[in-house]
């Protein structure tokens, strides 16, 4: 079973995240474990804490911006989680700012529920 570990700042977005991948029709989605952080703080004691396969890491978040972690994670020498940023900052270079950072992906909000699954989805399915 996959570990996925929620940044996100906003409580609303938190439940409705959950909710969603509660009922994923991919098991893969479905049976994962979500786990929370409302900030960079949280994220980095959780991710010290819990085997994480993969990071959905809002950027702006109260203790800072969120490519911080992702660059944190991408220069360590420890095994890296799957890392997708998101995040209303929708413009090219956001993106590109994000990917130099690390993560692995990209999703845009508002996203469509079926965005989210197929997303976490490619990552999490072999």
């Amino acid at each position: 079973m996959s570990t996925i570990l929620l940044v996100e700042d906003e409580e609303l977005n938190r439940t409705l995240v959950k909710a969603v991948l509660s009922r994923s029709a991919d098991p893969v989605v479905r049976d994962a474990t979500v786990v929370d952080a409302i900030s960079l703080a949280a994220a980095r004691t959780r991710i010290a804490a819990d085997h994480i396969d993969l990071i959905l890491l809002d950027m702006n978040l109260p203790d800072g911006n969120g490519l911080t972690l992702a660059r944190e994670l991408s220069e360590s020498d420890a095994p890296k989680p799957t890392v997708v940023a998101v995040t209303a900052s929708v413009l090219p270079q956001d993106r590109a700012a994000a990917l130099e950072a690390g993560c692995d992906d990209f999703l845009d909000k508002p996203y469509a529920a079926a965005d989210l699954i197929a997303t976490i989805a490619r990552h999490l399915n072999p």
